[in-house]
């Protein structure tokens, strides 16, 4: 008797560590680490999120931005972070394109990461300096033939950058200069004081901006116009059919990162995208919200690596 009693609370105990490690999660304040810098598409996304989703976890939830080299900076250190789940790499497309501009990337988009949730997407925008004699794609085009034009990103591999290598150089067959920031915020500050002349940015953040008359916008990316700029053309239609690219927001976690900790972020993620006020505030800044399980976004890296891999070859881009 005295043995069965002994086995009895034995697996008691156990049932009972059980139930509090998968209550332990979290525990404490997770951080969002932001892989560009604030003003771009996942910052906005990041901080238009973070508080309803701390609310969901009973935790604060923190935003960081660590920005540098297109977003592989942040990429690389919490690659090689601790898989506990409290700290979360919140990050663009640039996440799927990073190893085919990279020989060593110092990451695996598949092995080193936890894909949690596709989070939001959106098109990008061309938008040209003011003072610059330029409104259509087409004037873009024909003064690029003319003579070297140049154009800012959020960095080298990010989306916006190899859209519009694929667009000048493949498309159109003209010479534009990439110059590189760190993030679509510095971007556009960039092109709104002529340092540079064109700019080729994710939506959002370029907005404010283009309605305050700071930025003129030539085309967006996307395959049907924005209901924030109708009056913008596409690229499709200013002369390249078919030509569309969007820019999306992803949240990963290191690889070996426990199944429930996964789970609940992707779980409290899906629930706050579900708000109507938090799909009102990310339609006023030109987001889809998204959302979905975490083999959604692996599947999205997965056929976007391939298609960018395409664009890096025929464009015979390299990371200097």
């Amino acid at each position: 008797m005295l043995k069965i009693s002994r086995a009895l609370c034995a697996a008691v105990l156990a049932l009972g560590s059980t139930c509090a490690l998968a209550q332990a999660y979290p525990n404490k304040p997770v951080r969002l680490v932001v892989s560009f810098a604030p003003g771009g598409p996942a910052d906005i996304v990041a901080r238009l999120i973070s508080q309803k989703l701390g609310e969901g976890l009973g935790q604060p939830v923190l935003v960081e931005n660590r920005a540098g080299a297109g977003g592989v900076v942040a990429t690389q250190q919490i690659a090689k972070g601790t898989a506990d789940g409290y700290t979360v790499l919140v990050t663009t497309t640039a996440f799927a394109v990073g190893p085919s501009l990279a020989k060593a990337p110092g990451y695996d988009i598949e092995k080193d990461f936890a894909p949690v949730s596709l989070i939001a997407s959106q098109p990008s925008v061309i938008v040209a300096y003011p003072g610059l004699n330029l409104n259509t794609l087409q004037e873009v085009m024909a003064a690029a033939k003319g003579g070297k034009l140049n154009f800012g990103t959020a960095g080298t591999g990010t989306t916006p950058h190899l859209a519009a290598e694929y667009l000048f150089r493949v498309l159109g067959k003209v010479d534009a200069t990439h110059i590189p920031y760190n993030g679509g915020g510095p971007a556009l500050q960039a092109v709104v004081g002529g340092n540079v002349e064109l700019v080729n940015v994710a939506l959002s953040p370029a907005i404010p901006l283009i309605r305050g008359g700071k930025l003129r916008a030539i085309a967006v990316t996307g395959a049907k116009r924005s209901e924030l700029l109708p009056t913008v053309p596409t690229v499709a239609e200013s002369g390249y059919p078919g030509f569309e690219d969007y820019t999306w927001v992803a949240a990963l976690l290191p690889a070996g990162t426990p199944a429930e900790a996964v789970t609940r972020l992707s779980d409290e993620i899906d629930k706050v995208l579900k708000q109507p006020d938090v799909r009102e505030r990310l339609g006023n800044v030109a987001f889809e919200p998204i959302g979905g399980p975490p083999a959604r976004l692996a599947q999205t890296v997965k056929s976007d690596a391939a298609k960018f891999g395409r664009f890096v070859r025929e464009t015979g881009v390299k990371i200097e």
